[in-house]
């Protein structure tokens, strides 16, 4: 049985100003929430991290599995009205935060749609809830907030107006980030991670002369 109610998806409004996006409370079922909570991936410090780069338990796997497959293609390429047969996905992790993250920003181009989806099983802080904001200066002046929490699911189609970011917390905020990217940014991507094992294989050998 999946681990996601797309039918909660389907019917949801595609909403439009400041960009096409859409918010679906319980998009992961509640069901599923404490055994990804178990599964889901080791990370000790703040930040995102590739989620390639991470080790977690089958049923976190799993939703990945899920999420990046054909049938969840499918669903959002209808919703968006968008052709993503082309597009790859990049899926990211993270699980603590900084009082640095969360300043408001807009997407790069490469990215097509972006989707975040929250574990938390509460959430009392002020601070820490997703806003798509209505400039790159204001953290008060936004359109929408999402509470970092069971499940929900934001997603939006970049344009030049989806700025987001959300007000500063502190400690765990479990949130999956996936996005359809333009592929040559994945190939970017490898290129780096080339460039740096490469750099450190460099340094290890002068360091052993």
């Amino acid at each position: 049985m999946s681990m996601l109610n797309l039918a909660k998806f389907d019917a949801t409004p595609l909403q439009t100003e400041p960009c096409d996006y859409l918010i679906v409370p319980g998009f992961v079922r509640p069901e599923a929430l404490a055994g990804l909570n178990a599964d889901f991936p080791a990370i000790d410090a703040a930040g995102n991290f590739p989620f390639e780069d991470l080790s977690c338990g089958p049923r976190f796997q799993a939703l990945v599995d899920e999420l990046t497959g054909p049938d969840v293609r499918r669903h959002f390429a209808a919703k968006f009205g968008m052709d993503l047969d082309a597009f790859p996905t990049q899926v990211t992790i993270r699980k603590h935060m900084s009082r640095l993250d969360g300043r408001i920003h807009n997407d790069s181009r490469s990215k097509k749609i972006t989707v975040l989806i929250y574990f938390n099983e509460q959430w009392t802080q002020r601070g820490g809830q997703l806003r798509l904001n209505k400039s790159l200066d204001r953290m008060d002046d936004y359109y929408v907030e999402v509470p970092p929490v069971c499940g929900n699911l934001i997603a939006f189609r970049r344009n030049e107006h989806s700025f987001h970011g959300f007000p500063s917390a502190s400690g765990e905020r479990r949130t999956l980030q996936m996005y359809w990217v333009d592929p040559q940014r994945l190939q970017r991507k490898k290129a780096t991670g080339m460039r740096k094992i490469i750099h450190k294989l460099v340094r290890r050998a002068i360091k052993k002369f």
